[in-house]
């Protein structure tokens, strides 16, 4: 069989995004710090882009000057020191400069220190103490095995490999550097960690060292009555060392944990003014755009290289300009319904959120629900009750005993506020917690659930919460 070439049709439908249209989805996407950062580089790249100054006074022409009245005015009131001292060696300002402090001139950021790093001031330490060079090397390849929290993560045999040093060496090191601040960093085990630090303090009862070297497990579980019986001492007496084990820190190097606090800058506002709800949305720092008239004047006679690289300059401006109102309206309506959908939220509080999905505020301001998803995406919104994110609003529904349906978050809210009530001596069981829903809500919902719930909010079980002092 030959092979030859042919031309034919073929018809077919693709759906194709545009670069303004890709721009678009990204901006619903982005936070509100984020489209501040798009916004600002925007404006530096696009010479079509400008920002409004809405402050700026425009001068009464009743009281313009001639070119010669202006002249006589700088003559009469011009400040001929500070002009002449300019020209000379050390000028005015430059004497008074000299009498201010040092930082006056510095930058904010400059004049605050870093935190330091529990490397760095681990290692600051060893240079301070009586460490030799060999001694260095081997607390350094130590020190960069140390995680966030103040353990050792390698093993020695590893430790040996990565520097030449034998083992007895490489203990010894590990030793000082355990004695340093703060103390009991370096340690493989918390119990290595706090018999550390129980050995520089002086704590050395043998029932406290036994009970951290070997009976940690039982005190995790809260096996409380065995041991007192093992050691012969009564509740008040393990008490007593339960006490004072809680003074060590298992976790020595949490302190110098380089994570830094996530700040939330809140999109929206909603107040209450009266009976109604004002929604506000947050343009803090938002540069108002506008185009630039000098570029746009240019265009005129201009090149016609110069002039397509100009049109889609602009094209891209106005394209922009068009993408953050759209933005803006659309995280509005968004808004707007969810507080129309949990009015009862906004007048008393989490407990009485409904259940709500994306489709019902997309059928609501006649949007796709992608829209809808991509516009409560990173976006937070300050209210009467405190900051949340616009996909906390978006819970499922669990069914009443009347055939209404309740939020899911209300639920959840409730299990943390019953456990938070509880008797510490007597805690609540899942089972118990469903019984207590199904008196208040009438809300049908299993023990199963319940313990779904709790753990996704981070709360331990019964046992682990039961307290026997």
């Amino acid at each position: 069989m030959g092979l030859e070439l042919r031309q034919q049709l073929k018809l077919s439908q693709q759906l194709v995004m545009t670069p303004q249209l890709q721009q678009a989805i990204k901006l619903l996407q982005l936070s509100r710090l984020e489209l501040l950062e798009t916004v600002q580089q925007e404006l530096l790249e696009n010479p079509f882009l400008d920002e409004t100054e809405t402050d700026t006074e425009v001068p009464d022409k009743t009281e313009v000057l001639t070119e010669s009245q202006a002249e006589e005015e700088l003559v009469r009131n011009a400040d001929w020191e500070n002009y002449l001292g300019e020209f000379s060696s050390t000028s005015k300002q430059a004497l008074s400069r000299d009498m201010e402090m040092p930082e006056e001139g510095m930058s904010f950021e400059a004049r605050l220190a870093s935190k330091p790093s529990l490397e760095g001031h681990l290692n600051w330490q060893m240079r301070l103490s009586n460490f030799s060079e060999h001694e260095l090397a081997i607390g350094d390849v130590i020190l960069g095995n140390i995680d966030a929290n103040g353990y050792l993560q390698a093993t020695m045999e590893e430790l040996t490999a990565m520097v030449q040093a034998s083992e007895e060496e490489i203990e010894s090191v590990l030793r000082r550097i355990q004695h340093l601040d703060p103390v009991g960093v370096g340690a493989r085990t918390p119990q290595e960690c706090l018999l550390v630090q129980m050995e520089v303090l002086g704590y050395d009862d043998p029932i406290l060292v036994s009970l951290v070297s070997d009976h940690l497990e039982d005190l995790e579980k809260n096996r409380y009555k065995p041991l007192a019986r093992k050691f012969k001492i009564t509740m008040d007496e393990l008490k007593s060392y339960l006490d004072l084990m809680q003074t060590l820190d298992p976790m020595p190097g949490a302190n110098f944990s380089s994570t830094e606090p996530h700040y939330v800058s809140p999109d929206v506002f909603v107040y209450k003014y009266g009976e109604d709800f004002v929604i506000i949305l947050n343009e803090d720092g938002m540069p108002r755009l506008q185009m630039n008239t000098f570029y746009m004047d240019s265009m005129k006679g201009a090149a016609d290289k110069e002039k397509e690289y100009f049109q889609e300059k602009m094209r891209s401006a106005a394209w922009l300009m068009k993408s953050l109102y759209q933005r803006q309206r659309t995280l509005y309506k968004v808004v707007e319904s969810i507080v129309g959908f949990q009015r009862a939220f906004f007048e008393e509080g989490v407990t009485k959120l409904k259940p709500l999905i994306l489709k019902e505020v997309a059928e609501d301001i006649e949007m796709h629900e992608s829209t809808v998803s991509r516009i409560t995406t990173n976006k937070y919104v300050s209210t009467p009750h405190g900051i949340f994110e616009l996909k906390f609003f978006f819970n499922s529904a669990l069914d009443l005993n009347d055939g209404s349906q309740v939020g899911s978050e209300s639920v959840k809210a409730l299990i943390k506020q019953m456990i938070a009530d509880e008797d510490t001596k007597k805690p609540l069981s899942d089972e118990r917690i469903g019984e207590i829903l199904q008196e208040k809500l009438e809300v049908n919902i299993a023990r199963r659930t319940v313990a779904k719930y709790r753990s996704a909010m981070g709360i331990a079980s019964s046992s682990k919460r039961k307290q026997y002092f």
